[in-house]
């Protein structure tokens, strides 16, 4: 029972900048990664060293469970395991194309953001409240490479939302510093939110 006087801590934001950055990563894809189970162990088992004792650890299940999806003898795993190896299959399939993808984002192309959220302001003589707004526009490089900074040395989502905030701040509130000198945007109640390379 919890008293009135007692107050439970907030609850956590979902991963949504981080899952749309996988998303993102996964568009740029030049190839669809393996969709059966048995091929989805054998891409996995290669990346692996074909190690059966690791891929078994990395997806959580025993050695015989590899070995059977790989011979054929099991071919419809549980809904655990299939997103286990959706997600290990996805996460690692052409690591080339997806580097270039960053690289390019981070230097010179920059990426698109769609953001569907409640947006509040901060700024001297700011008439305009806050309100729930969708936004498409672009980020530019080098926001880019640090949100991708930040997401490879594994940020958390909380480490994320300030940066991307910034980003869209710049590139639709600010329009560049061109106008609105000082506005600060932040954004909260996230509907959805993806990005484009």
């Amino acid at each position: 029972m919890i008293d009135s006087d007692d107050t439970q801590p907030p609850a956590p934001r979902r991963n949504r900048v981080l899952d749309a950055l996988k998303r993102a990563e996964r568009k740029v894809f030049t190839r669809p990664a393996p969709k059966s189970a048995k091929a989805q162990m054998e891409f996995l088992y290669t990346r692996t060293k074909q190690s059966t004792k690791a891929l078994a650890q990395q997806l959580g299940v025993s050695t015989r469970t590899v070995q059977r999806y790989r011979a054929g003898q099991q071919t419809k795993p549980q809904k655990r395991l299939q997103a286990t190896l959706v997600e290990a299959t996805e996460s690692q399939w052409q690591p080339q194309v997806r580097a270039q993808a960053r690289e390019r984002a981070a230097t010179s192309g920059g990426m698109m953001v769609e953001v569907t959220a409640y947006f509040g302001f901060t700024c001297t003589g700011s008439s305009d409240d806050g309100r729930e707004r969708t936004i498409t526009t672009p980020i530019s490089p080098t926001y880019v490479k640090e949100i991708l900074r930040l997401q490879e040395a594994g940020a958390t989502e909380e480490d994320l939302h300030p940066v991307v905030a910034e980003a869209i701040t710049e590139s639709y509130f600010t329009e560049w510093g061109s106008r609105a000198d000082g506005l600060r945007a932040d954004f909260t109640d996230v509907q959805s939110i993806d990005f484009q390379f």
